[in-house]
């Protein structure tokens, strides 16, 4: 075992010794033309024999494994404590001579920067930036054994704990090295970023540059000039006052001190060396293969490189394998599924669409770049998408706007070309809507029953084919012709009733309640389980302790048989589950858990319905909607032939009502036919899974997710998989989860995310899209998770977003805020028919707005105002 190793000594493949800033500077040093102070690594060896010599510390890492993120208290208690054993520990004869046998080597007497560098520190999905301590200016052996503990020991920083609970690392498995570094004495310092901080454009460097030593700028204690670079020229220029600095003291340590008054408006770099900065970036960022977050020194006109690090917080570019640009728009931003997904998930998804779809992040985005550069496709793509999603639509203008990203081309069959004339294609027939219906439940259950007794190749060979069958029905004319008639009539409707009436969204009010919708059937359905449920106080009492317990998976429905009344609920809860338990949040990734795998989920949201309603709220609610409907419907057209031509209008207004009451609710039925198959294919999946597990080919069932469908075929004829590949995969999942993708992202790696460009808003305002009419104030209830969903009567949902799992929370709550949605999708359908104001597209909704403030929520004109 190495204690002590020189930098010459160390590479990447060393991180488990020397830590994440060890082995990059390792590695920095051997990259030609980068000036990197010479330096030693005292080992994680080291850390680990003084430790365990040390009064034991194992019982205080157990506990602070079982401390929440959240309990600072704790954390703050048990972290002192370890930090305080660890500093007071004694070094051993044998390590505290090798340091200084390294010392020695650097030239001692000298001073030295002492820095901590953990093995879960400057790693490409998590940096731990600023998490555990660094010394300067530290001379002598003495004084370099004793920062040396402190680096130690602080890795257990109330700060570093909770960043590792947060990222899933384990405490008693993170080890400590110590990095000992010639101290530089710069003119100047501070940090490059090879990729723009602010929009991940990894085109663009930035530079961040301040007086002295760069530890306070790092630290972000002051501010410093900022240059930006582009093509090797400086862009753009911030010049900041700088009244202090802080430099070396002559006994040790650091001090701050001022600047004088000629210096503080002075530029720290020239142009040139901002350019020439940016270079040596780059050369690091193509030795490492990421963009990096830089830390350097300026010396006369030498620039030296104390440390390097990947920047973690860049969404990812999808790879290509040409130079052309390219823009890509979020797949999760239409579909209300932004959360990352995994490889099984992204896989079977791109089976199962039309269009060729990139992968970034555990996302999936489609370039837009070929529609984009022709004059009729821009139109068509930018008009299409800003209705659903104005902040797309501002996203792509402003990539378009610039006039220098997108290649033009032809407009003859650009790509993406809608075939248009629905409208006239179509007679308003509900018995369309119920044919098609019948026809998608006779071919699940085709499929149900012959996928049963297949497994091995022959199962993947039966799901590509069953794919294939999914993507024709998915665009099968007559069904795409009613869907589209469907949001035609819906905008013919508001656009010629607020020129007729001066009336906004009139649509909404008149599509509440319309037939052959499954998902609001869905949040309905859950009204009559809770109806089961409510007269029997044993069952209510046992669903309470299946909440309070934290219990999941199904095994409490087969105790409700014992319970008086639970037989009733039981056969309440399965009825349920075989008509919508495929269903869960995120259920375009076949690897989420279905309701039918854990229908716990959806006990708080019975219990609140349970709470809040009165028996027969299910059919009430649709009563009323109906009611409500036809209410409009008749004021509507007694109002219009009031008017000049008022006959004409109101014949005109009244087939178009006809239209959208016969096609509207078959909008939400072939995503519940595609998550129906879904899950026929996961039930075979798993069951195959089991298979390999007994077979040694994988070692738990879940390890099924994270392999690509088109490399299960060779998992089953090798009898084995990567090991080392699938827990790569999960470690890339685990980072991807903590990333929030763009709505439109460049191949540049900018990321956009749009804004709104209105000045008709109250101030302090939150602007967004609105998507069901109506004015309503009350409680807002931040949610991000339903299974944890504590609503009463008259609150406003407040979630990152929806999907149809998510209906049954709206028959509760009285308005909905999002901050990701369109006008045509999920959740927007259905508070229109439920009658819910709502806005959606609300940028950072779950932060601006605290959970339990009263808000006002602004459906017709879409923008939310804060109370207090």
């Amino acid at each position: 075992m190495r204690y002590v190793m020189d930098f010459q000594q160390i590479g990447s493949s060393d991180i488990a010794e020397a830590g994440g800033k060890g082995a990059h500077l390792g590695e920095l040093s051997r990259i030609a033309g980068i000036s990197v102070p010479d330096g030693f690594c005292v080992s994680t060896h080291a850390f680990r024999r003084v430790v365990a010599e040390a009064p034991p510390i194992g019982a205080h890492l157990d506990r602070l494994s079982r401390v929440e993120a959240g309990d600072h208290a704790a954390i703050r208690t048990l972290s002192a404590e370890v930090r305080r054993v660890i500093e007071g520990a004694a070094v051993p004869d044998e390590l505290a001579a090798e340091i200084g046998a390294a010392l020695a080597r650097l030239g001692e007497p000298v001073a030295c920067a002492v820095r901590s560098s953990a093995t879960a520190e400057d790693l490409p999905t998590a940096s731990f930036a600023g998490q555990q301590d660094s010394y300067l200016n530290i001379a002598g052996l003495a004084e370099i054994l004793l920062h040396v503990r402190r680096c130690w020991a602080s890795l257990f920083t109330e700060r570093a704990v909770i960043y590792r609970c947060r990222n899933g690392f384990d405490h008693r498995k993170v080890r400590m090295a110590v990095v000992v570094q010639r101290m530089v004495f710069p003119d100047a310092a501070g940090m490059l970023f090879t990729a723009d901080p602010v929009t991940s454009n990894r085109k663009v460097a930035t530079v961040e540059a301040g007086w002295g030593l760069g530890e306070p700028l790092v630290s972000g204690l002051v501010a410093g000039d900022v240059y930006t670079v582009r093509d090797d020229e400086v862009v753009a220029a911030t010049v900041a006052t700088k009244p202090r600095l802080v430099e070396a003291s002559a006994g040790g340590g650091t001090r701050d001190v001022p600047v004088e008054p000629g210096r503080q408006r002075r530029p720290v770099l020239t142009d040139a060396q901002a350019v020439r900065l940016a270079r040596l970036g780059r050369r690091i960022e193509a030795h490492f293969g990421r963009p990096q977050d830089i830390e350097w020194c300026l010396t006369g006109d030498d620039f030296h490189i104390v440390q390097s690090r990947p920047i973690t917080t860049l969404f990812p570019v999808p790879v290509t394998d040409d130079q052309d640009n390219h823009v890509y728009v979020s797949v999760g931003h239409q579909q209300m599924m932004t959360d990352a997904m995994k490889p099984l998930g992204l896989s079977v998804w791109q089976l199962t669409t039309q269009r060729p779809m990139s992968e970034a992040g555990g996302r999936l985005f489609v370039d837009v770049a070929p529609i984009l550069g022709t004059a009729a496709g821009r139109s068509w793509l930018i008009e299409t998408l800003g209705r659903s999603d104005p902040l797309i639509r501002d996203a792509l203008q402003t990539v378009v706007d610039r006039g220098d990203f997108i290649r033009s081309r032809p407009d003859e069959g650009f790509p993406g070309a809608p075939a248009g004339g629905a409208l006239s294609t179509i007679e308003t027939d509900p018995a369309v809507v119920t044919e098609m219906i019948r026809r998608t439940q006779e071919s699940i259950a085709t499929l149900r029953r012959e996928i049963r007794a297949l497994s091995g190749p022959a199962l993947l060979d039966f799901i590509l084919s069953d794919l294939a069958e999914l993507r024709r029905t998915l665009a099968e004319p007559r069904s795409m012709q009613v869907i589209t008639a469907g949001m035609e009539a819906t905008w013919w409707l508001n656009d010629h009733l607020e020129s007729w009436l001066g009336e906004k969204n009139a649509a909404d009010a008149l599509t509440q309640s319309v037939p052959h919708n499954v998902t609001s059937e869905m949040g309905l359905a859950l009204l009559d389980v809770a109806d089961a449920v409510r007269p029997h106080a044993g069952v209510v009492a046992f669903l309470h302790r299946v909440v309070d317990e934290g219990r999941s998976g199904e095994g409490f429905l087969d105790e409700l048989a014992g319970l008086p009344g639970g037989r009733e609920a039981q056969d309440a809860f399965r009825g349920f589950l075989d008509e919508y338990g495929m269903r869960c949040a995120g259920e375009i990734d076949i690897t989420r858990t279905r309701w039918s795998e854990d229908p716990a989920t959806l006990v708080p949201t019975i219990l609140g319905n349970v709470r809040n309603f009165e028996p027969g709220a299910g059919r009430r609610h649709f009563d009323q909607g109906l009611q409500e409907a036809r209410r409009k419907e008749q004021d509507v057209l007694t109002r219009l032939r009031a008017l000049p031509g008022g006959e004409r209008k109101a014949a005109e207004t009244k087939r178009m009502i006809d239209r959208v009451r016969a096609f509207a609710g078959f909008r939400e039925y072939p995503k519940y036919g595609m998550i129906s198959r879904y899950f026929v294919y996961k039930q075979a999946l798993l069951r195959e899974a089991g298979r390999l597990v007994g077979s040694g080919a994988l070692r738990e069932p879940d390890d099924l997710y994270f392999l690509r469908f088109e490399e299960l075929r060779e998992v089953m004829r090798a009898g084995r998989a990567d090991a080392a590949l699938i827990r790569e995969r999960r470690e890339a999942f685990r980072s991807y989860e903590a990333l929030t993708p763009p709505r439109v992202l460049t191949s540049d790696g900018e990321a956009l995310n749009g804004r709104y460009r209105r000045d008709d808003l109250p101030p302090g305002a939150l602007p967004g899209l609105p998507v069901s009419a109506g004015t309503v104030e009350g409680r807002a209830r931040v949610v991000t998770d339903m299974a944890h969903a504590d609503l009463e009567a008259g609150d406003i949902l407040v979630t990152p977003y929806t999907d149809p799992s998510w209906t049954p929370l709206f028959v509760t709550v009285a308005g909905l805020v999002t901050e990701v949605g369109g006008l045509m999708t999920h959740g927007a359908v259905i508070a229109r028919e439920y009658g819910l104001p709502a806005v959606v597209g609300v940028e950072h909704a779950t932060r601006l707005i605290r959970d339990g403030q009263r808000i006002r929520v602004h459906g017709t004109d879409g923008h939310v105002q804060l109370l207090d």
